[in-house]
């Protein structure tokens, strides 16, 4: 089947939009997806701001979860993109199979090992005695459904990465359409709550699973999923290189752990669970921020990776340029938002007005400093793309180093209230150094792409 974007001889401002757009878009609507789930629980009457609190403790043990998924994903896709630069299509072929049997023994393991430890993980990541219940319902019947969410999430970039980006957004649409659909039947209708909300993204990522595999199996793909050529050599790369877009979401994850403990901690148990339901509403805000932008970033990574392994600086330079725009333009146009328009995304989960006025005093100040977000995620991720994970790691990990400085300083220091001031902070200085990166080191190891011998670029 005829690819629908050329990685080769397409007008790179063409081909990064055409990519970036159908995946950001795709996105948006997983962002729904992720969180239509606390919007219905919010509006449980009686009970919606604790649920809505114990679903928001669960939020980031689910996502360190699913990051998995980008741990092989995103350090396969790049891999593969550079073999097809090169014209290897057997080391393209292995780089798949190898991904798809990492990803399917790595969900069964975690799917049982979350399982056994699960209640000890919700109280210390500041599930109090009032929300634990709602928690413990909603993570029980999440973590069942891991191996269809990792499958679904991580093979889908091996989609993307072959030129299929409309392709990819399908896939994303029908989990979403179809968890928007249950939702409201599982937990008003059946009366199942909690509970009915985890099963309907459950089944909605089965879906998503089942249309996946199905094109990869279909042969329609320049690459699709084989059996055999198994490598620890192979995988070892693969894990290497999907090691920083792991780290940037699970640590981001861990950031919002820590955040969640410390205002437990600092907030004490009934202003500690308001702040809890506050922050899970705020998290579901940057949500929108973050997931669109990364799928501009990530999805343009294959573009990155083809040249590099073909050996045209050219083009990557040009396709840097128009990702830093698109990614730029997303994040100022999300900043107005945050200011504008926040206040409507708030009532879609509560309509308490101490809930509400609370809610957008913290958004306001945890994205103050977004913009430059374009320009951390442009440059860490285009790393990764051309397979620098050392860069890609390094920056992402000083991003992380500074957000926990502040973020334990802060309320030992001062109110607990004022804790969102560590995410504007972190997000000033990191841009920084990444940009200061990419000037000093990186740019000198694309110069080098169009050199005879590139070792980034070894055959699989």
């Amino acid at each position: 089947m005829k690819a629908e974007n050329n990685l080769e001889t397409d007008q790179i401002r063409q081909l990064v939009w055409r990519l970036a757009i159908p995946s950001m878009l795709a996105q948006f609507v997983s962002v729904f997806y992720s969180i239509v789930d606390r919007i219905y629980i919010g509006n449980i009457p009686e009970i919606g701001e604790l649920a809505l609190a114990g679903v928001g403790v669960c939020g980031p043990v689910v996502t360190m979860v699913t990051s998995v998924a980008s741990w092989v994903g995103v350090g396969g896709a790049p891999l593969l993109s550079i073999r097809l630069g090169q014209k290897n299509q057997e080391g393209a072929r292995k780089i798949l199979a190898n991904c798809f049997l990492l990803l399917t023994v790595l969900s069964a393991a975690i799917t049982v090992g979350m399982i056994l430890v699960k209640d000890t993980l919700l109280i210390w990541f500041g599930a109090s005695e009032a929300i634990f219940p709602y928690a413990n319902q909603y993570l029980t019947w999440i973590l069942l459904g891991t191996v269809f969410s990792l499958l679904s999430t991580g093979m889908n970039q091996f989609i993307i990465c072959q030129g299929f980006s409309g392709t990819g957004m399908k896939s994303v649409l029908l989990g979403a359409v179809l968890n928007i659909i249950l939702d409201p039947i599982f937990i008003f209708v059946l009366d199942m709550g909690v509970s009915g909300a985890a099963i309907a993204t459950v089944l909605s990522q089965m879906a998503s699973c089942a249309y996946v595999l199905r094109f990869l199996f279909s042969g329609r793909p320049m690459v699709s999923i084989t059996f055999g050529g198994y490598e620890r050599r192979i995988m070892g790369q693969v894990l290497l290189l999907g090691l920083s877009p792991f780290i940037i979401i699970a640590l981001d994850n861990v950031m919002i752990i820590a955040l969640n403990a410390q205002i437990q901690r600092y907030g004490g148990p009934e202003r500690g669970d308001m702040l809890l339901t506050c922050n899970t509403i705020l998290q579901s805000f940057m949500l929108v921020i973050t997931m669109p932008l990364g799928g501009i970033t990530s999805s343009t990574q294959t573009v990155l990776g083809y040249n590099f392994g073909a050996g045209r600086p050219d083009r990557i330079r040009k396709a840097e340029k128009h990702i830093l725009i698109l990614a730029v333009g997303f994040t100022t146009l999300m900043f107005f938002a945050s200011r504008f328009l926040v206040r409507y995304f708030i009532l879609l989960f509560t309509r308490d007005p101490q809930y509400i006025a609370l809610t957008m005093d913290a958004v306001g100040v945890y994205t103050m400093m977004i913009i430059p977000l374009g320009v951390q995620y442009t440059i860490v991720d285009g790393a990764t793309g051309m397979g620098l994970p050392k860069i890609a790691i390094t920056l992402s990990m000083f991003r992380k180093v500074v957000y926990f400085f502040f973020l334990f300083l802060i309320p030992a220091i001062g109110d607990v209230g004022q804790i969102f001031l560590a995410e504007p902070i972190s997000d000033f200085i990191s841009p920084l150094v990444s940009a200061a990166a990419f000037f000093l080191v990186i740019s000198k190891v694309i110069d080098r792409a169009g050199m005879p011998e590139r070792p980034n670029a070894k055959q699989a």
